[in-house]
Formats: structure tokens, sequence, C-alpha cells
């Protein structure tokens, strides 16, 4: 398994790439990012067939319209999943506007996601090369946008690797997944909740995911100050690797990669 994090600024763009398929997960891209995120596609899906897009969110910063018709007109995934909590505002609006002017031109399965009931959570039949298993939205807390996130664990089949994907999901509801999910949160790598605000993790969560490497999507000198200080230091203490794309001279976009070798992290250019 390989994980693309891009650099697009204060929001998130990934990509999940196995042997032959791949998955995005969420479509920010800023304008100044339009051409840069264009040419990593273009790098990153050479040869892949892009089975699926996740949207944890409806907030622009994870469901941006330039990057969902970017996505669904350039690489036609097969299906979009996303939580079953809609909250009206600009950036969520136009972003269905281009998914239902996609559903009319190519017949796509949409998987809206809430947790009726728990035994309902796995998807083993969206792509050839993922297992997904959902632990959230759940009908005990979709009392807000950022605690009806998407939360899942992607797995690769042939190598066991995982990725669990979190976005802006807070504390309060991390114990209710844990309560609920507990061991099933092991995953290798850990998308880092809310951009890695101090209130996107506790540490029970931490405890049970146990992950090798956090990966946090924050934007340069963005305005809420991602990543938190305290969180960085929480998740040191849990895990071998943290990353931010906001690091470094002028931010930088990684290639986390999981195979016989473990899990490592490099900057990715193109």
């Amino acid at each position: 398994m390989k994980i693309y994090t891009l650099s697009i600024g204060q929001g998130q763009f990934a990509v999940v790439v196995g042997a032959t398929e791949a998955i995005i997960v969420d479509t920010c891209i800023s304008n100044a990012a339009t051409i840069n995120v264009k040419g990593a596609l273009a790098n990153i899906l050479g040869g892949k067939n892009l089975v699926g897009l996740m949207i944890t969110g409806f907030d622009a910063d994870h469901f941006n319209e330039m990057g969902i018709s970017i996505v669904l007109n350039k690489y036609r995934p097969d299906w979009i999943m996303y939580p079953r909590y809609f909250k009206e505002s600009k950036a969520a609006n136009a972003g269905f506007l281009a998914i239902n002017k996609f559903s009319n031109a190519k017949d796509v399965t949409r998987v809206s996601v809430d947790l009726d009931d728990n035994n309902k959570r796995l998807y083993n039949s969206l792509t050839k090369d993922f297992t997904v298993e959902v632990f959230s939205p759940h009908k005990e807390d979709m009392d807000s946008s950022n605690n009806s996130s998407l939360v899942c664990k992607i797995t690769e089949r042939a190598t066991g690797a995982s990725y669990l994907v979190t976005g802006d999901t807070e504390g309060s509801r991390w114990d209710s997944i844990v309560r609920i999910f507990g061991n099933n949160l092991k995953s290798d790598v850990l998308d880092a909740p809310h951009h890695g605000s101090k209130n996107g993790i506790t540490k029970g969560a931490l405890a049970l995911i146990k992950p090798h490497t956090v990966l946090i999507s924050a934007g340069i000198d963005n305005a809420y100050g991602h990543p938190d200080a305290e969180a960085i230091a929480l998740y040191r203490n849990y895990a071998n690797q943290v990353y931010s794309t906001n690091w470094g001279d002028g931010g930088q976009s990684l290639l986390t990669t999981t195979d016989s070798n473990g899990v490592k992290s490099v900057k990715f250019t193109y």
C-alpha cells in the first residue's frame, strides 16, 4: 500500500494506492495548488484504476467543488462514499451539484453511511485491492458536522497494511468509537483527525489504534495553529513517526509506503 498525502494548503487530499487500484480521500484544492495536484494525480494514478472517492465531511477543507470536478471528470470513479449527514453550505451545495452532474453521465454507486446497525460496516465488494471497515458516523453522536465525519479503515488485501481515515472527528466522538469498536481500530497508519487539532484525538483511541505512523494534513501558517503542539506530543507518545504537510521549507507532500520492510514516509516530488 502507498498513501500519498498532498500539500494543498489548509485541508486534505490523499490517495491510497494498491497493486492495480486507487482510492482518493477528500478533494480540497486551492486555486494555487490546482496545477500541482493535477500533476501529482497524473503521476500517482498512471496505470491504476481509480475505483472510489471517499468524502469524510462536507466542509470546504474536505469537500471542494474544484477538486471533486477534477477527480470525477478525469478519473471517473465507480463509487463515492460519504457520511449520511448534510449541513447546507455553499461548499456542500456546489460539491453535490458536481456529483449529481457526474451521476447523470455515469452510473456511479453512492455509498451514504451511518451506522444504524454496527454489524453493517464492512464493505468488501467495492474494490479488489482493499477492504473497507466503517466506524463512524454513528447514530449516537451525529450532533455536529465534525462528529459525523466518515471514519474508516482501508486495508490492503495482499499485505494486510491498514490506513485509518478520520476526517474532522473530535475527542467526544472517539470515546464512543473506542467503546463500541475497541481493538478493531488497530491500524498501521493514522490520518490525524481534524488536521492535528488538540481536540481531535484521545489517549484511549491512540492506545487502541497503535499507529506506526501519523500523517497530518495542514496548511502553512494556517489560522488555526494546526497541528497543535500538544497533539504532536501526544502522537509521538504512541507512534514511531509523525509527519505534517506544513513542515519543512514551503511544506511537503508525503509518500508513505507499507510493505514487508515496515512503514516508511518520504517527501513526495513529481
